[in-house]
């Protein structure tokens, strides 16, 4: 197994209210990259939102190869944000790209 940083971009198309990005964040934390070597490095957030909506998730995942580690974190982020209350049409994202590989796992 190895451990991937995985970045998932997307769009709140309603507002984020704190009490929402609470939530989500307390789902995302698990997966927080910070807990890497690289995520350590570079000050990963696992959330980033801008004024204008658009958002970064960053999450630390196990798996096999690339593609298996983007899907797992699409499906984490997925349930985070419907855990803090947003549909696929209300907070719609793209697609996930590697932005790291810890070897050191």
């Amino acid at each position: 197994m190895t451990t991937y940083v995985i970045t998932i971009p997307g769009t709140f198309l309603r507002e984020l209210t704190d009490n929402a990005r609470s939530v989500l964040v307390q789902h995302l934390r698990p997966v927080d990259p910070r807990q890497t070597s690289l995520g350590r490095a570079e000050d990963l957030d696992v959330l980033t939102v801008n004024d204008n909506g658009t958002f970064s998730v960053r999450l630390e995942v196990e798996a096999d190869d690339s593609r298996s580690a983007e899907e797992v974190a699409r499906r984490t982020a997925a349930a985070a944000l419907r855990e803090a209350g947003y549909t696929e049409n209300e907070a719609p994202t793209g697609p996930a790209a590697v932005t790291g590989i810890d070897a050191q796992a």
